[in-house]
């Protein structure tokens, strides 16, 4: 081995290896997120599309065509000027639904595995002479550099690391793709050395050959104009072809689109790439004409070898610079082209052909299969190199890839802009265009035969090249084809669906269909069968993660995004046509009766994602839009929207508090998925011939309620179908019409009370009467104590009915509740009255008031008070069973207590105890008054009654306790004693 040789492996290994430990660091986390993330990564990470044609390509070029090599860098300027237009609806749908490749786009787009193929053929044979173009300017710069020493074996030698370098920072995980920061630091890198060696070697060419700017222009303007006079001016048709074709090739090569769409980091990072990738590019261009005139100027000769072989034998490291240059480009656009045009082959032909299986090691099978595909492309790209033998220049190689990858520019275009396009017509159109390519470039670049020419080339003046007939003709065949045979052929329902997904004004539609599968969890063993279960289980739960789903859930509308993303993930990883093939046939649609409508929550969903971008009409209809939804989610009364096939479709904030059921865990569920009792409710509803359902009874948090629900069908020509629900609560209306209620039979008592008093009074006063004329007509002590007792009873009577009368005229005391009224005295008197009556012998009283307990009030009305409660209380004893009567003092107020061990009052009863006719005794033994007459004396005499049943530490029985205030000179003295203690 020689010096040379042995140096230049050193030189090529050595860069190769920085590059290697540049990757690794930053795969390790060495370098900060920041630096990795920040925009001008990702503008030098696009300027691979600087390959070897930009520091080798175009310097013949601009020996052929002068200036016309500055549309190799206008073109890729025009295509990142027009990003907002062109490039970013592009990101939206690979990014969406997660497409790698361009073959990935037009699959999604034309629904079609044909589409896809195609491309990737196309593609492939399109790369090919591009990496044909890598291997030879590293093969020629190693010539240059060992004086003719094998140069393609060396290149190969190069083209190892390269490949390695793909799989190891490319397709070492499972999924098959390369890790962002990884990859797009290395390739800002390799940009920057392109870069550098570049103005490196227009440098150069200034001060070594021309000494400077005026050398320079002095020998323009003397030896150097012969020169410029006999280069051949680009003919101006020529000119803009040759910009369509750059501009095609800047977004559409394989290695292009997947540093441009899979790569991205976001939106505002390809924007800002719209302006920073063509200053990348003038600098890049601007070194040209430089080393183009220090070449004519040295030599004779433009080619940067001619130029670098000039200097080499007295200054090496001219050579060295463009040796290094050259393998930085060549690296950068072989290591992209490797991942790229290896996954699209894997997705549309290997996949295509032989569809996965349930592998028990998907990710590895798939993962191997793409580390072969990787190291065949490098390989091939050596092979096709070594097919030509270097009998091929630069210009020729790169032109016929150029013109090859442009027979996707009108399908892309169709892709974006025109709904209209199907995928008989978008393949019909690649098939004649991508014939006429073959034909007029490709073959007789391979071959080496002229072929016979292109009926079209008649037209065209003679001295035409063949690149520019066959562009011309090739892309006509492809635009009319495509344009006429989508107009006449049907497109399905498939691809209208698809387009409206990737037109750039339109919003997908998805239909609101029902799946087979009823929960989330019954995803995974569908989709076992496919692809087996260990990969089965990962994507479907890395699909419920990134909607935060639950195994269990069964919303309709849930499972069908479930479904999509689980097909946008496969999308990923074996490519949109064969990931939509396990979907439709693992995970299918149900097809009910029921018409297909619309899925309006999505479409609203996707409005909101977009709405940012809406502009003119499109954004004054959308502010409509929100304003009306606005105002159904904040309508006061509950509403909802029931769909045709029971999916509900909407769910305000009204109805949302008074259900206790959010909105978003709603929409999209049937609703007899819906809790208690609304199933039952809204079938009652939607059911109904007459509306409105008035004042259902239901309980709703432990509360009962009364809803009225009204009902509207939506039908009409521009209607989706469905019915409106309006739910009004009307439990308030309830209340205020048992108040009304109870207010008229409070009425009535009224009314009977006063006609009660007056029929009463008479008899009372007769009663009264003969017990006074007794005190005369005898001196029996027995006979006057029976009738002091009776003018007591008579007196007692009175004042019972002065107190319903008092109770029937709102309330109003019929007394002074100033007196003092001892409770001992007032608990005998009403056990002395109770035990007239001849019922309850057999339950025990006991008085256990204490003596000196004053209160403040009307001692009779308050025996009313105690009679009525030890009544209640005998009444709910059993025999042998117990009554206490206690009492005490606390601040300011005595406490007056009732306690039974009866049979108690139940839950139900006791929040209605006070209340008018309410009892629990049988029809006829009670009538539900007395205790809504004590509790309305206790409130009169500004205290409380307090109910424990049971009480505390007791199994059974009633404690009634009475709260009353002191009496204020009882209460002075007592606390005058307690000072004097």
């Amino acid at each position: 081995m020689s010096v040379e040789l042995l140096g230049v492996l050193l030189l090529g290994g050595g860069y190769l290896g920085l590059l290697f430990l540049c990757a690794s660091a930053v795969e390790r986390g060495k370098v900060s997120i920041r630096v990795l993330r920040h925009p001008i990564v990702y503008t030098l990470a696009l300027g691979v599309y600087a390959s070897a044609w930009a520091l080798y390509g175009s310097l013949e070029f601009a020996a052929e065509a002068g200036f016309g090599y500055l549309a190799y860098y206008l073109g890729a300027a025009g295509a990142f000027l027009l990003a907002p237009v062109l490039l970013v609806p592009i990101q939206r749908i690979t990014r969406t639904y997660q497409l790698s490749s361009l073959a990935d786009l037009f699959a999604f787009r034309f629904r079609s595995r044909w589409a896809g193929t195609l491309v990737t053929l196309i593609s492939a044979l399109a790369v090919l002479p591009l990496l044909g173009i890598q291997v030879q300017t590293l093969g020629g710069a190693v010539s240059l550099l060992t004086q003719g020493q094998a140069g393609s074996s060396v290149a190969l030698v190069f083209c190892a690391p390269i490949a390695a370098f793909a799989i190891l920072f490319g397709t070492r995980h499972a999924h098959a793709r390369a890790q962002p920061d990884v990859l797009l630091s290395t390739l800002a890198v390799e940009s920057v050395v392109k870069l550098a060696a570049m103005l490196a070697l227009g440098g150069l060419a200034l001060w070594l050959v021309f000494d400077g700017p005026a050398s320079l222009q002095q020998w323009l303007e003397g030896p150097g104009l012969a020169a410029q006079v006999a280069t051949t001016k680009l003919d101006p048709a020529h000119w803009r072809t040759l910009l369509l074709l750059f501009f095609a090739a800047a977004f559409l090569m394989p290695h292009l689109f997947h540093i441009t769409f899979a790569e991205n980091l976001s939106r505002h990072t390809l924007l800002q790439a719209s302006w920073t990738l063509p200053l990348f590019l003038l600098l890049m261009a601007l070194p040209v004409p430089l080393i183009w005139w220090a070449a004519q100027a040295s030599q004779g000769d433009v080619p940067l070898a001619a130029y670098a072989a000039y200097f080499i034998d007295t200054h090496w490291w001219i050579g060295a610079i463009a040796f290094i240059g050259g393998l930085a480009a060549a690296s950068s656009t072989m290591i992209v082209i490797a991942l790229a045009l290896s996954g699209m082959v894997l997705n549309h032909i290997v996949l295509v052909a032989r569809p996965p299986e349930a592998h028990s090691d998907l990710y590895g099978w798939l993962l191997w299969l793409r580390r072969g595909l990787i190291v065949a492309v490098v390989v091939s790209g050596w092979l096709f190199d070594q097919w030509l033998k270097h009998s091929a220049v630069l210009t020729d190689l790169g032109l016929t890839a150029f013109v090859g990858i442009a027979q996707c520019l009108p399908g892309m275009l169709a892709l974006l802009y025109w709904p209209g396009a199907n995928r008989t017509g978008v393949v019909v159109g690649l098939l004649g265009g991508a014939i006429i390519w073959l034909w007029g470039l490709w073959l007789p670049l391979v071959t080496g035969v002229t072929l016979p020419p292109l009926p079209y080339a008649l037209f065209l003046p003679p001295d035409s090249p063949l690149w520019y007939h066959t562009a011309l003709l090739s892309l006509a065949v492809n635009i009319l084809l495509l344009i006429v045979i989508s107009l006449f052929t049907r497109t399905s329902e498939g691809e209208r669906s698809a387009a409206e997904a990737c037109s750039v004004d339109a919003v997908i539609r998805s239909k609101r269909l029902p799946l087979e599968a009823a929960t989330a969890a019954d995803f995974t063993p569908h989709l076992a069968q496919a692809i087996g279960d260990e990969a089965a289980t990962r994507e479907v739960a890395r699909a419920m993660k990134a909607l935060r789903l639950q195994p269990e859930e069964r919303r309709p509308y849930a499972l069908r995004r479930l479904r999509d993303r689980l097909q946008a993930n496969l999308s990923g990883l074996m490519g949109p046509s064969v990931a939509r093939d396990i979907v439709d046939r693992y995970l299918p649609y149900r097809h009910d009766d029921a018409p297909a409508t619309d899925d309006i929550h999505f479409v609203e969903s996707r409005l909101e994602a977009y709405r940012s971008r809406l502009t003119g009409l499109a954004r004054e209809l959308d502010g409509l839009r929100r304003h009306h939804r606005q105002t159904l989610a904040h309508l006061p009364l509950g509403l909802c929207v029931v769909g045709d096939d029971d999916e509900v479709v909407m769910w305000n904030q009204a109805l949302s508090q008074l259900s206790g059921i959010g909105g978003d865990s709603v929409i999209g569920s049937r609703y007899d998925n819906l809790p208690a009792p609304w199933p039952t409710l809204l079938a009652r509803v939607l059911g109904a011939t007459q509306a409105p359902l008035y004042k259902q009874a239901v309980t709703l948090h432990g509360r009962d309620y009364f809803l009225t629900l009204h009902k509207a069908v939506l039908d009409g020509h521009d209607s989706r179908g469905g019915s409106v629900i309006l739910v009004e609560d009307h439990t308030e209306m309830k209340w205020l019409e048992e108040e009304l209620a109870h207010a008229a039979r409070l009425a009535s008592i009224g009314q009977l009370a006063a006609g009660v008093a007056h029929e009463i009074g008479n008899p009372i006063t007769g009663i009264s009467s003969l017990a006074q004329n007794l005190r005369y007509d005898t001196e029996d002590p027995a006979l006057l104590e029976t009738a002091d007792q009776i003018q007591q009873l008579t007196q007692r009577v009175t004042r019972i009915v002065n107190s319903l009368v008092g109770f029937a005229h709102g309330g109003l005391p019929s007394a002074v509740l100033d007196a003092p009224v001892d409770l001992a005295l007032i608990s005998a008197e009403a056990l002395h009255l109770i035990n007239l009556a001849r019922s309850g012998e057999d339950v025990t009283l006991i008085n256990t008031c204490p003596e000196g307990i004053i209160v403040r009030g009307d001692g009779q009305r308050l025996t009313q008070v105690m009679v009525n409660l030890l009544s209640n209380a005998r009444d709910a004893c059993s025999a042998g069973d117990e009554i206490v009567i206690s009492a005490g003092t606390g601040e300011h107020q005595a406490w007056w207590r009732v306690t039974d061990t009866g049979r108690g009052i139940a839950a139900d009863v006791r929040e209605h105890l006070f209340e008018p006719f309410v009892t629990t005794k049988a029809p006829g033994e009670g009538t539900g008054l007395g205790l809504s007459l004590a509790y309305q004396i206790v409130a009169e005499h500004q205290g409380k009654i307090e109910v424990a049943s049971p009480p505390p530490d007791t199994p059974c029985g009633t404690a009634m306790t009475l709260w009353l205030p002191c009496h204020q000179q009882d209460a002075s003295n007592a606390h005058a004693q307690d000072s004097h203690r």
